[in-house]
This record gives C-alpha cells, structure tokens and sequence, in this order.
C-alpha cells in the first residue's frame, strides 16, 4: 500500500514565545539575543560583501592548489562516451570516445569482460589514441560481434569506465534474429515495437503527475495495442508499473505519489509479437503542491540574523473548508477520466484532502470514488468506469474541522476517446538530394488536434520492407531521407501521429533514384546591349557556369529606370521564359536610361537575379557595322575537334551580315587570338578541327557585313578537348528488310534526359522525312523514305547530361543512304568493248538492280548485258560499243526493302580525250577533269563563256590528285554556259569543254559522273524556258536618304504566271499602310515604302514560283542619314 507521512503542525503564541525567551536568558547567562532592525539596502550590500569575499577565497585555494604538484593529478573522466551502435553483418563499426586526466590514464577495450588484443587480431580489430581521443574498429562483423564493450581508463589516481552495446543484425536469417538485452540479461524477439520515446512529466502536484511520450517510428510485426508506465523513486532501482491494462494513448495520469519524494518514470510499447524496451528514463519530477515549487525556484531565504518575526494568532484555525470550484473534466478517454478543480478559498493553514464522487447519468446515488486513499491535490484521474456510460462527478474537501459542501456537479460525461485519431497525410512527393539522400514532402493532415508529428518510412521499389526514416517525429511537412545507398529506386510514405495514435499511411510516392539531385541554376552574367532603337533594345547575356544538375529551360529579364544615377523599382519584361541568351525589349521611352537583370530557371526552380547591367540609353544605333553574335556553345566535344554554334547578331548595320569569323586560342597566358578559317563562312555552325586532347580552349566570333567586321562576341570557354569515357557515335543501320535508320546510344541517362534530334543543327520538326524510336538509353532516327532531301548533317544531343552529343552527315544519296562502296565507273576494255560497274558494301539478300538508260529500264539481252555478284557486291552492265544513239545518262537504281540508292554516270560525244566530269553538291556544282599525272609545272586555266574566271568566295578552283576542279557555290543563271579548260605543260597543250546550258558547241568524249538521278541535272543544269524568274528591274544595293518614298519594280517571267512574295531579312512582307506590294499583268511586281527609315535598311528579295522552279531577285536596301554624313566628313 502507500505509505503516508503527515508533520504535525505546532504552533506558537505571543506569550508562548516570550515566556520561553525569557526562561532562557535567565537559565543561561553566556547566551545573548540581539534584535536588530536592518534597511533593505544594508542586507543587500552585506549579501554582496560575504559573495565577494567567497569567490576570493575560492580563487585563492585554487591557485595554491595549482602550487601543489600533488594537486594537480586527477582520476580518469569521460568526457565523450561510446555509444551503442546497431549495424548488419558485414559493415564495419567504430566506437569512439574522450577521456580527461593526469597522469594520461592507460586505455584498454574489452568485450563481454575480455581483453582485446588488437596486435592478435589485426585484420579485426584495430584501436587508435590521439591526444585524449580514443577510438576502437571491428571489421567485418558477423552475429558473433554482438556484445557488451567497455573500455576502461587507469592512472594511479584511479579508474574510470563505460559501455556500449553493438549488435550486429544478419541479413540472411532475418526471420530468426535476436537482440541481445545485455543490461537485463534477456533476449527481445524480433517484431515487438521499438521503445518509445521523449518521456515527460507535467502537472505535477502533491500526489499527481501527468506522463506524456511521443509513439515509436517502427510499430514492429502488428499494430501497437497500448503502453505500460512504470515509476522509480529517485535513490532506488525498484521500478513499479503504474498500468495493469495497457493504455492505448501516449498520455497517462500517474497518482498515488507521497508528497515530497521524487520519482522518475518510463514507458514501454506492447504488440502482439511483446513487450518492447523500455524507454529512456525522465527527467526526475518531486510531488509538491505547485505554490511550493514556485518558492522553491525563487531560490533560498536569507541567512538566519537572530531576527524574530512575532505574527497575531491565526483566526482560521478550526475553520470548515468551503467547496471547491471550477470542477471540469480535462481528459476523457475509454481507460480514465482526469478532474480538476481550484481549491477553496477558505481552508486554513492545516491543509485539505479531497473526496471524489460519482454518479451514473439518470440517477441520483452519489458513490466515493477514491474509497482508498484520501486526494490532496487538485486533480484526480478515475480508471473504473465502464466505457459508453454517462457520468457526472462532484468534489468535496475536509479538514480537522470538518467537510465542505460538494461542488457543483458536471455535467454528463460519456467515457470514450474525446481525441481522434489524425487524418492520414498528402501524398508524399520524393526529389532527388544527394547520392545518399532524398527530400520527402508532403500534405498536413486536416483537422488534426494536438498532432505530434509524422514518421517517414521508405522501401526499395518491388520490396514490401519498409523501414523508418526518422527516428523522432517531425513536426513540417517537409524531411530530408539520409543514409540512403546510391543508385536504389526507393518509395516513401508518410503517417500522422497525435496522443491517440497513429494515422493511415499517406499515398505512396513515385520511386525515385538515389542519386545526385538537381538545384535551381547560378545566375547569368555579362548583361550587355546589343542593339538599340528608339522604342526598344535587345540585351544579351553569358549563361551560368553552374546549371545545377538540368538544362536551363530559360531566362527572365526584369528592367528599371535610372534618374540621376538612382534606380527605381524593378519590373518584370517577359512573363514567358525566353530560351536564348538575348531578349529584345520593347516599348521602351526614348533617351531615357534602363538597367535590366536576368534570371535563369531550370527545372528545380528560379536562380537569384544577376548582377544589373550598366545603364543604357534608349537612342537609335546608326552604325554602319553589325553587332556581336551571342548564344555560342559547343557540341560533340572530341579530342582534336568540336563543333561551335552561335547565334547571328540582332544588330545587322547598315547592311546585311554576308558571313562570320570564328577565332580561338589556348586558354594560357601569352596565347594570341588565332582565325580558324580564312574566308567568311555563312553558316552558324563550324566544326573545329586540330585540336589537342588534354588542352582547353577559348572561342569568339565576329560577324561582317559589306561595311566591314563588326564587334566581337563574348569569350566562349576554357572548353577542354577531350573523348570523355563512355562516348558513342551515331552509328548508320540497314536491317534485315531494308530499312535504313541511324542510332544513338547514350549511357549518363539522367532523370528527364531526352533524345534531341537535328539536321544541319536545327531541331527537327517536320516528322514526314524521319521517325524517332527512344527506348531507355538508345534512339533510333528511321527514315521513312530516303531520297537526296535527306542529305545533311544529322546530329543527336542528350539533355540533362554533360554535353552528351554526336552526328553523322550523310554526302550523297548513292554513298550513305546505299552504301555504295564505289561510284558508277567505266572502263573501255578490248575491241571498244565498255563496262559500267559499282560495288555495294551492305545489303540484304532480297535486294536488286534496276539498270535505266535516259529513264527506260532495259533488260540483259545482245547489247546490255547485265550481272550483280552478292558476294562480292560488284554491279556490272556490259555494252559491246558506243554509238551516237549512246548518248546520255546510265543509271544504276538499288531497291533494298525500304532502302533505295541510285548511281549515275552521263555520256555526251565521242571521242578518246580524258573524260570531263561534273558533279552537283549540297552548296552548288562541281566540274573536274582526270589526269593521267601531274607535274608541279603544269599550267591549268578555267574559262567561262571565253572569259578567264577569277577566283572569289564562290568560284574556286584547285587540283586534289589527279583531279583539276572548279567549284561553283549557289550556282544562278549567270553560271550558264561554256566552260574550258586549258591544260599546258609548256610544250603542248589540250582544252576541253564542257556546256552547263546543254547545248555543246564542240564535240567531246565526255562521261559526267555524278552521285544524284538525272532528273536533278534538269533541275540545276537544262535551262527550262516556262520556269519562274526575275528578268530584270531590280537594282544589286539601293542607298537612299532617311524620309524619302521608294519605289521598285520587278520583271519576272513564267509559265504558268508565278506565285510573288517579298522578303525582307528572311520575312516574309505583307501589304499593308508601311508596305504597297503590287503585282500586275503577271508581269510586274512593285513594292512601295513612305518615309524610310533606318529600320527599313536590310536585305530584300523578290521570290517568284511556279511549278517548274523558283527563283530569287536579291537586293540591298541602305537608309542614312543626312546630318550624320556631314559629321562623318
């Protein structure tokens, strides 16, 4: 039973007190008492005095102890204990610790109370000492490393030690696992909960204290059924258990307490599979009347002065108690109901006990409720009800005179759980953090009273284990998963937890890699003007140097006005991200100054804005040279080449931009900028060769216009030159039926990593010529059906990897899409014999050979005679002679399923001179001529229409081999005509001629040899008279003054009348107030413009179509100004 220690309470009179004084001075003389009245400030400057001269004292027996030798050893201390450690078989644990004391203490480690000797067992365990910290590693562990470590410090002051527990779970006897209890020496089967958790006391009183723990992560195999509490008192090690049925919620009312001892208390989860390990102890709480406590805390009273304080006589004593008040029920659940009450006002100095009674709703009988043992404080917890059932409850108080009246009773009070269990949680939402982490998130739970927290579990995806995440509940809605092994595909879920207990499991997240994640991107930098006008300006900018794991998917430029050097607020450009690193803003106010900042986005989020940029004045840009280009970044980064690609600037000059530089240096000091090529290239990529594996690089480019080279770009770089490992190339494929496709593997796929495929460097659109097939980390690009449209650069690039990327250019139509190994070729053999042949290095078994001359197929019969060898892949047609009615074009069709390829070769004349060849490329054509041998001092001459050709960007010739050549770059109608060539070796000499109008002025045995079907020679080389063209009208350059009206007026030609379209810088032009396009009688096409201006400078064309071709009159419009010209001169 309980043991109850009640002070009798003495008290004492006036005349008590001085009649007992009084007998004391006169039976004993030496004995003095001093009364004495002292000023508050006085005591307060005494109490200061005796603390000062305490803290000298203190310091001066410190220093002498310092004096002492002898002093200044110490016994061994723990500074840092080891901790316990639970790890599966296999891993390694290390157990650390920190120990204080003089002389060094010794350190030895024990296990299950038996030396270690790490000399013995090297490869199992090693033990290290550095300055007081001390630390010992078992390797390997296996079930037999589960046991109880001591490590034990010795100087000859003394010895100190501590201990730590390690077991070592085995993944492959799961199901019959057991922990070793080594402080109760029994064994805790696997399946019963973990122990719970931040044990607390609350509320205490005399005889009371409320118990509240938080729910353990991990429930074990079957749900939680309830909790035992148990309570120690403080300087004993007796635990008695406060429950004999197990409460369900994580809140219980402890009473029965003596008054003034101190108790601690824990906590111990039960399931179906046990009883788990009791919790940490709490923190020790003493039952005391709470206005006791509250003095307690003010600290003590001041030391006795022989002061006597004389008080009158008590006029309460003997006094009946009045009722208590404010009676309400604080806590309802199905195992008890907690009262509580304010004492009554008037109850005398000898103290109060209080009754409890209770009565079933619908009655009027009245029943003690605390039959056993009186309550002294103001709170009572009743465990006896039946759940369901209506109570009401009233109190009463007594003392040595007497009981109070009963309280005013509650009111119906149905025994239940008045707290609900919490909703479950939002769907948790996984994010990739780190390689061993992942950011779980989710939604709160609705409607939750007193929540506690919420538990994260997570398994590996196609596993039903799910282990805790978190040991402790958190209170947001936001966890980060740590100790997670790289490269798993794990699954997360989350539940709710109040008093009441534990909610249902949110939904489940998608599985998500443990890998690396992504973070929102570095800011951009470098914010310039580009170019400029009176209502807008385009801005441009260097990308950032960290892109936080994602592509950028854009940028957002925000703007302020700048006044006297202070700017105002900023605003927002474009709601939508823009995807390049230039923006054009508009509708801006002349001669005043802008800032403007950029901010990059990924797929994480939005980075910090960029550093502002200069400010800029809103002014129209008349300079005669065109801008910087912007957006430059390379692709397919090898060893010795990569390809850069940049974009043309905004800022055109007075004319348009005719071509680009590119220049490049090593990324060293004392490197000179060097130019890649000589002569201007039109196009907005270039692959860069002869570069140096191991060595970084820097790019910029420079565009020019007909008024020279314009500004440079921003600095590209350092770039390094090298293959990084695991590289791929596309590679071209003929299946078995035929179909030709080209494939791209990549082995970094990243998460949201996606095949982009291109031709010539443009994101391809149009899906009528290819389809793209993405399985895991291969692409396939198919082509539905090949023919010469087809032909280019096809290039393939990974996003979300470090610059992943290959291409492949496909030539000619008979070299890559059939793979021919060799072009038609003839042979003149004996007997004016003739052979026409070609080898196939790749095809199927179903492939054949449609032999056509002048688009008629012939068959094997006296003149052609027909053989293709699938051995050896050579095609061949044998003819017996050549006559005048051979003239014309021998084409070899190859049919391989869905693959076709052609190869053809053109006989005109007859005679025995060195063929004259002729060959169309994607840029224009090609004429060349076979040489038996050539010698340095061979004098070679090209001619067109008797006129010596000069060599310029689009007429160049050379000698490659036995090869003297002549390139035509976009040929026109002006390239019509005869061309010759003179060949002299001094002595004697040989033209040949060749007619690109198709009518030849002197008969040659000429064979043309080209890599396209004849129809394509009609196209590009037969003058066709219904065909669409500009015949005249149209001036090469147009320079007129600012404010002035143009007119012009074009002939074009075709039958049937062509289609008319003008352009302007690559746009198309519609009529409207600024523009008058006219075209009249199917002859005539006009275009008007009132009042140029600058902004009307650019390239125009006129585009005439029909459907036998199409064709383009270019020419230059250039607007100055009157008043800049004088300043100029």
């Amino acid at each position: 039973g309980l043991v109850e220690v009640q002070e009798e309470v003495k008290e004492e009179g006036v005349g008590h007190v001085a009649m007992r004084n009084l007998f004391s001075l006169e039976t004993s003389s030496m004995e003095t008492i001093t009364v004495e009245k002292k000023s508050r400030k006085r005591h307060i400057r005494e109490s200061a005095d005796r603390l000062e001269l305490s803290k000298k004292v203190s310091t001066r027996a410190e220093f002498r102890k310092k004096q002492n030798s002898d002093n200044l050893t110490h016994p061994p201390e723990f500074i840092v204990r080891p901790r316990g450690q639970t790890v599966w078989e296999g891993k390694t644990v290390k157990l650390h610790c920190t120990v204080s004391g003089w002389p060094k203490p010794r350190i030895a480690w024990y296990k299950n109370n038996v030396v270690i000797d790490e000399k013995a067992h090297p490869d199992k365990y090693t033990a290290e000492s550095n300055y007081n910290m001390h630390s010992l590693e078992i390797k390997s562990c296996d079930f037999l490393d589960t046991a109880q470590y001591r490590v034990s410090a010795l100087n000859i002051k003394g010895e100190s030690s501590s201990v730590a527990t390690v077991v070592i779970k085995s993944m492959f006897f799961s199901s019959q696992i057991m922990y070793l209890h080594l402080f109760y020496e029994e064994v805790e089967l696997e399946g019963v909960p973990v122990a719970p958790l931040d044990v607390r006391c609350h509320d205490a009183n005399k005889d009371y204290v409320v118990v509240t723990w938080k729910q353990p992560a991990v429930e074990g195999s079957s749900s939680i059924l309830g909790y035992f509490i148990d309570r120690c008192e403080v300087g004993h090690h007796h635990w008695a258990q406060c429950n004999d049925t197990p409460v369900k919620y994580a809140r219980f009312p402890v009473t029965g307490l003596i008054e003034g001892r101190s108790y601690t208390f824990r906590v111990r989860a039960i399931n179906r599979a046990g009883v788990s390990r009791p919790s940490r102890a709490s923190d020790p709480v003493t039952a005391i009347d709470p206005h006791d406590r509250a003095r307690h805390r003010a600290g003590p009273s001041a030391p006795f002065t022989g002061m006597i304080k004389f008080t009158e006589e008590d006029a309460t004593v003997g006094v009946v108690p009045g009722e208590p008040t404010d009676l309400v029920v604080t806590e309802a659940t199905k195992n008890y109901v907690v009262l509580a009450w304010s004492p009554p006002a008037q109850r005398g100095h000898e103290g109060v006990v209080y009754l409890v009674e209770k009565c079933v709703a619908g009655s009027e009988c009245w029943q003690r409720a605390n039959t056993g043992m009186p309550v002294k404080s103001p709170r009572f917890a009743l465990f006896d009800l039946a759940e369901g059932k209506s109570y009401s409850f009233r109190v009463r108080c007594c003392n040595s005179a007497g009981m109070s009246e009963a309280s005013s009773a509650t009111g119906d009070i149905t025994v239940g759980d008045m707290l609900d269990l919490p909703a479950a949680p939002g769907p948790a939402v996984a994010t990739r953090n780190t390689d061993t982490s992942v950011v779980v998130s989710w939604g709160a739970s609705k409607d939750v009273k007193h929540l506690v927290g919420y538990y994260i579990n997570y398994t590996v995806a196609g596993s039903d284990v799910w282990t805790p995440a978190n040991n402790k509940p958190v209170k947001g809605t936001r966890f980060v998963c740590h100790g997670l092994n790289t490269g798993e595909s794990c699954v997360f879920r989350v539940k709710a937890v109040n008093a009441a207990g534990y909610s249902h499991s949110s939904l489940e997240s998608e599985a998500v890699v443990v890998k690396a994640g992504i973070a929102i991107p570095g800011v951009p930098s470098g914010v310039h003007l580009m170019e400029a006008a009176r209502d807008y300006m385009v801005l441009a900018w260097r990308e950032p140097v960290v892109t936080g794991g994602a592509d950028i998917r854009g940028y957002f430029v925000d703007y302020r006005t700048v006044k006297g050097g202070v700017g105002g607020q900023w605003h927002e450009l474009n709601p939508k991200a823009v995807t390049c690193t230039s923006y054009k803003a508009e509708n801006l106010k002349e001669n005043l100054f802008y800032q403007f900042q950029v901010r990059a986005i990924n797929m994480a989020g939005v980075s910090e804005a960029s550093l502002p940029s200069a400010a800029l004045e809103c002014k129209e840009w008349t300079i005669a040279k065109p801008g910087a280009p912007h957006d430059l970044h390379v692709l397919e980064v090898r060893d010795s080449s990569l390809v850069l690609l940049w974009e043309p600037p905004t800022f055109d000059g007075r004319t348009p931009v005719n071509g680009f530089y590119v220049d490049i240096k090593q990324a060293v000091a004392g490197e000179d900028w060097k130019g890649v090529h000589e002569k201007a290239t039109k196009l907005k990529y270039m692959k860069v060769n002869g570069l140096i594996a191991g060595r970084s690089y820097v790019f910029r480019v420079r565009a020019q216009n007909l008024a020279g080279v314009g500004k440079t770009s921003a600095v590209l770089g350092p770039v390094l030159a090298l293959t990084m490992p695991g590289t791929h190339e596309i590679i071209l494929d003929v299946d078995d039926d035929g179909v030709i496709s080209m494939i791209f593997e990549c082995s970094e796929m990243a998460e949201g990593s996606e095949f982009i495929w291109s031709k010539n460097y443009k994101t391809l659109t149009d899906t009528s010529r290819l389809t793209i097939v993405t399985e895991g980390g291969k692409s396939r690009a198919i082509f539905n059906a090949p023919s010469l449209e087809d032909l280019g650069i096809f290039s393939c690039e990974v996003t979300n990897t470090v610059g992943v990327s290959a291409s492949y250019t496909l030539t000619e139509a008979g070299e890559s899409l059939s793979h021919f190994a060799t072009q038609m070729a003839m042979e003149l053999l004996e007997k004016g014999r003739v052979r026409f042949w070609t080898q196939v290095e790749k095809f199927t078994t179903g492939c054949h050979v449609d032999y056509v001359f002048n688009d008629a197929i012939v068959e094997n019969g006296e003149k052609y005679q027909m053989n293709f060898d699938k051995n050896s892949g050579i095609i061949e047609m044998f003819m017996d002679s050549l006559a005048v009615t051979d003239e014309g074009t021998f084409t070899f069709n190859l049919v391989d399923g869905k693959a076709k390829g052609s190869t053809s070769l053109v006989l005109i004349g007859e005679g025995k001179a060195t063929p004259h060849l002729v060959k169309s490329t994607e840029h224009g054509i090609v004429l060349y001529s076979l040489i038996t041998y050539h010698m340095e001092d061979l004098q070679v001459g090209w001619l067109h229409k008797e006129a010596k050709i000069a060599h310029s960007d689009r007429v160049q010739c050379g000698v490659t081999g036995e090869q003297l050549w002549l390139k035509v770059n976009e040929p026109t109608e002006k390239d019509k005509g005869k061309y010759t060539i003179n060949i002299c070796d001094g002595k004697d000499g040989v033209k040949r001629f060749c007619d690109l109008s198709g009518q030849g002025e002197e008969p040659t045995h000429t064979h043309t040899h080209t890599h396209t079907h004849r129809e394509m020679y009609r196209n590009k080389l037969i003058e066709e008279g219904d065909r669409a063209r500009v015949v005249g009208g149209l001036p090469d350059v147009v320079t007129i003054q600012e404010g002035k009206s143009l007119n012009l007026t074009g002939n074009v030609w075709g039958d049937p009348a062509p289609e008319v379209t003008w352009m302007k810088n690559d746009r198309e032009l519609v009529s409207d107030e600024r523009y008058a396009l006219k075209f009249e009688h199917g002859k005539f096409a006009s275009i008007t413009i009132a009042a140029v201006t600058t902004t009307d400078s650019g390239k125009y064309a006129l585009l005439v179509k029909n459907k036998y071709g199409t064709e383009a009159g270019e020419f230059t419009v250039s607007v100055y100004i009157p008043e800049e010209e004088k300043k100029k001169e």
